[in-house]
């Protein structure tokens, strides 16, 4: 109950503070990309029940001659790299937040087909709701392989705390100031054996 607490103020504040930058990316979102200005996603919460994530749009609405989106690099624009680069595209999950979907840390929630590869060790990762931040994302982004994250992610499982939270938190700050750990060219390797990587969650969600 204090978590939920503390994740609804943060929320609420963080919403109330970042109003005009939020406000600007969606005028923004809708000039270079048009509506919508967000898009939703499904992803496995806690004990694995789905839950539709926000983001803000970062790529065009673009399909070949049957209807199937065209690859990221051909969708993604200057502004959504932008966009992305500074994680101003996951300002909506604070909504997610507000509605009990999310919570501020935890683990980062995944796409749903993936699961179906997670070991039972992995699967902890959801006894807890998913997160905008988490322990992974503190520890090296996206220069740890998709096993060293999951390892972090059940370690937050056992370690969970108060505490913890805010050291998380205030470490998230300082990771993105210094944007650590941002563009590994190993990334899409280390998620081969999931069938897919996280630009995937990128796709096929942008109506």
């Amino acid at each position: 109950m204090l978590k939920r607490s503390i994740d609804v103020w943060i929320a609420l504040i963080a919403l109330i503070l970042l109003s005009p930058i939020f406000l600007l990316v969606a005028y923004k979102v809708r000039k270079n990309l048009g509506s919508p200005i967000f898009f939703y996603q499904e992803r496995p919460g806690r004990d694995g029940k789905l839950f539709k994530m926000m983001k803000f749009r970062s790529m065009r609405n673009a399909v070949d001659e049957n209807g199937i989106p065209l690859p990221d690099e051909k969708r993604i624009t200057p502004f959504g790299q932008k966009l992305r680069a500074t994680s101003l595209d996951e300002m909506p999950q604070l909504i997610n937040v507000l509605k009990g979907d999310m919570s501020v840390v935890g683990p980062r929630p995944q796409l749903p087909e993936f699961v179906e590869h997670y070991t039972a060790q992995q699967m902890r990762r959801h006894e807890v709701k998913p997160g905008m931040t988490g322990l992974a994302q503190v520890s090296g982004r996206n220069n740890l392989s998709w096993e060293e994250k999951f390892d972090l992610d059940v370690q937050y499982v056992e370690k969970q705390s108060i505490i913890f939270d805010f050291k998380i938190m205030f470490k998230t700050v300082e990771v993105m100031f210094k944007k650590e750990g941002i563009d590994s060219p190993d990334q899409a390797v280390g998620a081969s054996r999931f069938s897919g990587s996280e630009t995937t969650d990128r796709k096929s969600t942008h109506h």
